[in-house]
């Protein structure tokens, strides 16, 4: 739109440069950032902030069903203990708003496989930046996941080590269109609350990005929970596989999650 591109300064029809910048495309391959500081302290945040984010979240889990189980607790308090859907909800986009505000002008605050592999295709990132955040994100989540058994050794296995299941009553289908319009609607805000040409418009609305991509993760956990316990992101879903080790969570993972980052491929290029 001309709107996007160019700015009315005067009454006079005098027209200026567009009022934002483009960033230019990431190379595919850059060698050069191998040798960057900045890249590998880049990877640490990401890795940091998975591992809490995966830490924080599955500890909620974990208590909230050890809160209403029945078998522990009496009737009225497993009716009405622990955190509830909303509290692990809250959980979720409460971290990851406050993750990508911690990170985000270190690493860029993606903590999440999808999102980074979506801007890889968007020319955001590099492919050798976008391979060890991943890597990195992977790993941190396995490390939070296992901070969690370490300190709830006691429960972890029994209330299912916060891995993403598929909820009796539904098909793998069913699970499986869930997880992709979950992770969709997840990187299509992400691309939306960073969007240079947004920012530029709407600077009379100043927008906290993190906020957003919060409450995106957020609402989708609500819609999402009762069916798959809600991945929409691989590395939150991997970690929690990994560590608990079942088969129920490992076919499940196989089945829904490893994917999620490649059927979410349109985002980019809807943006």
């Amino acid at each position: 739109m001309a709107k996007d591109e160019v700015m009315e300064t005067g009454g006079g029809g005098d027209f200026a440069a567009k009022d934002y910048t483009d960033p230019p495309p990431a190379p595919l391959i850059d060698a050069a950032e191998l040798a960057s500081w900045s890249l590998y302290r880049a990877v640490i945040a990401e890795f940091i902030a998975t591992l809490l984010f995966l830490y924080i979240t599955v500890a909620t889990v974990i208590g909230y069903k050890h809160q209403t189980d029945p078998a522990v607790n009496s009737a009225a308090d497993a009716a009405c203990g622990g955190v509830g859907v909303l509290g692990i909800a809250w959980a979720f986009g409460g971290m990851i708003f406050v993750l990508v505000y911690c990170t985000a002008g270190i690493s860029g605050g993606h903590i999440n496989p999808a999102v980074t592999f979506g801007l890889f295709l968007a020319r955001k990132v590099s492919l050798v930046r976008a391979l060890l955040y991943m890597i990195a994100q992977c790993l941190g989540a396995m490390c939070g996941v296992g901070l969690v058994k370490a300190f709830q050794s006691a429960y972890f296995v029994r209330y299912g080590g916060g891995a993403n299941t598929l909820a009796a009553g539904y098909s793998k289908g069913t699970g499986l269109a869930a997880e992709i319009i979950g992770t969709f609607v997840l990187v299509y805000t992400v691309f939306s609350a960073t969007d240079p040409k947004r920012s530029a418009r709407d600077s009379h609305v100043p927008v906290l990005a993190p906020l957003p991509i919060g409450f995106a993760v957020f609402m989708v956990h609500l819609a999402t929970i009762p069916i798959t316990g809600t991945g929409i992101n691989p590395a939150r879903s991997l970690g929690a596989a990994v560590i608990y080790n079942k088969d129920k969570a490992w076919d499940d993972q196989v089945e829904h999650y490893l994917f999620t980052c490649t059927l979410q491929t349109t985002v980019p290029f809807s943006c």
